[in-house]
């Protein structure tokens, strides 16, 4: 068979004399955690106008396309949506800030601040990012913060400390897999059990934090029980 002759040498050379053409335009740029490169790296937010060519030329539009999200290390595109994942840096900052969080509202609830309390509290928040915290820094946080809100030490979660868990925890749980989400409150959990049994104020903070990390309510209260099992 002669070169370029028959069914799929046709085919060929149709789709050489006629294509489409796709004309990006940048429109946004930052930074993303790229899925193909598993990192956090830059990117360019592109959309693009489509068009027929012929041997090459751009003769008829085909509408628009996009947007797109084009890493600039490999160039793969992604649909927009893949901006809603946090970059690295952002993903520790939010559980850095969590934790912190979290352990703040159990040492309020808890009422007395204990030194023990203080101690696992602080320890958990360093492990979070927070590598120069101290058990006097979060015990004097702890009474700013009160003075601040005219809170009193020990009194169930109010509608203004149920407002800053959830703020801190919403963004958050999404991107936790459950064994995350579980061992922030298992943290919670241990520092209110340092100075002893749980009060009903600290277990009231601790029901706030299981469902903003959408942890159903028997799951709260079997991880609660499990806090209190020796390892």
């Amino acid at each position: 068979m002669l070169p370029g002759r028959g069914r799929n040498g046709r085919a060929v050379q149709v789709s050489r004399v006629l294509g489409t053409r796709t004309a990006w335009t940048t429109v946004g740029d930052g930074e993303f955690f790229c899925p193909g490169c598993g990192g956090d790296r830059n990117y360019q937010r592109l959309t693009g106008r489509r068009r027929f060519t012929l041997l090459g030329v751009p003769v008829l539009p085909r509408g628009e396309t996009g947007p797109v999200v084009e890493c600039a290390a490999c160039r793969q595109h992604y649909g927009t949506d893949v901006l809603d994942h946090p970059t690295t840096t952002r993903f520790s900052a939010m559980l850095r800030d969590a934790v912190h969080t979290v352990a703040l509202a159990v040492l309020a609830a808890g009422g007395t601040c204990a030194r023990t309390s203080l101690e696992t509290a602080a320890s958990a928040v360093r492990s979070a990012g927070f590598e120069d915290c101290t058990e006097d820094q979060l015990g004097a946080l702890v009474e700013a913060l009160a003075a601040d809100t005219g809170r009193v030490f020990g009194e169930p979660c109010g509608a203004s400390l149920a407002i800053e868990l959830h703020e801190a925890l919403d963004p958050l749980a999404p991107h936790l897999a459950p064994t995350g989400r579980e061992a922030i409150l298992l943290q919670g959990a241990r520092i209110a059990l340092a100075d002893g049994p749980y009060t009903p104020a600290e277990r009231d903070v601790l029901a706030t934090v299981g469902a903003a990390l959408t942890i159903c309510s028997d799951d709260v209260t079997r991880l609660l029980v499990a806090a209190r099992t020796p390892s």
